[in-house]
């Protein structure tokens, strides 16, 4: 079944369209909330979005969204929609926290050599044993629990919120948190 989002978190918004495109309407990029899906969205005539708002997507009857462009690549957002990416994942998972501590504490082996658990940015094999061995003791209660029981980690947020934005950038292996990102061959629609 297609997963989608139905809520998304305006990254920039486009007042006159994108450069060099042949329809003039207004064009926000935005990042969905459930699945980290990157979004361009048609806002409808005479309606003006901020960066940072939250715009309801979903099947119903839709306020300010006119219609769903397409899901985009990291490397289409315009540079202050990426640095905005960077932020909002951070907030994002910040806000979704007990779903990632979750993650750590049911996140399975990938195959007999991978654990998923290691494919999170500075987590090798002695943080993914120790992560292994606390969660049978006891299951992690939040990200200060993570970080306290597990040694020299580093922050939580930053390792999921780095390998979201490596999902997002389309060279991953393997996507834990991510749609896949639509390929340049293959078709973009929503």
């Amino acid at each position: 079944m297609l997963r989608k989002e139905d809520f998304a978190v305006v990254l920039d918004f486009l007042p006159h369209g994108k450069a060099g495109e042949a329809k003039k309407e207004p064009v926000a990029q935005a990042i969905g909330e459930s699945f980290f899906t990157l979004l361009e969205l048609v806002i409808k005539p005479g309606i003006h979005v901020s960066i940072g708002e939250r715009l309801y997507i979903g099947k119903e009857a839709r306020d300010k969204v006119d219609h769903i462009q397409g899901r985009i690549l990291y490397g289409d957002l315009t540079s202050s929609a990426q640095n905005e990416a960077e932020r909002k994942v951070r907030e994002i998972i910040t806000a979704r926290e007990s779903e990632f501590v979750n993650f750590m504490n049911t996140a399975g082996s990938i195959n007999i050599r991978s654990h998923t658990i290691e494919h999170l940015p500075s987590i090798g094999k002695k943080h993914l044993q120790t992560i292994l061995d606390e969660r049978t003791r006891k299951q992690f209660e939040s990200f200060d629990d993570l970080q306290k029981r597990v040694p020299h980690l580093g922050n939580p947020v930053e390792i999921f919120a780095n390998r979201v934005i490596l999902e997002l950038k389309g060279s991953e292996k393997y996507y834990l948190f991510v749609k896949r990102p639509p390929s340049e061959d293959r078709e973009r629609r929503w």
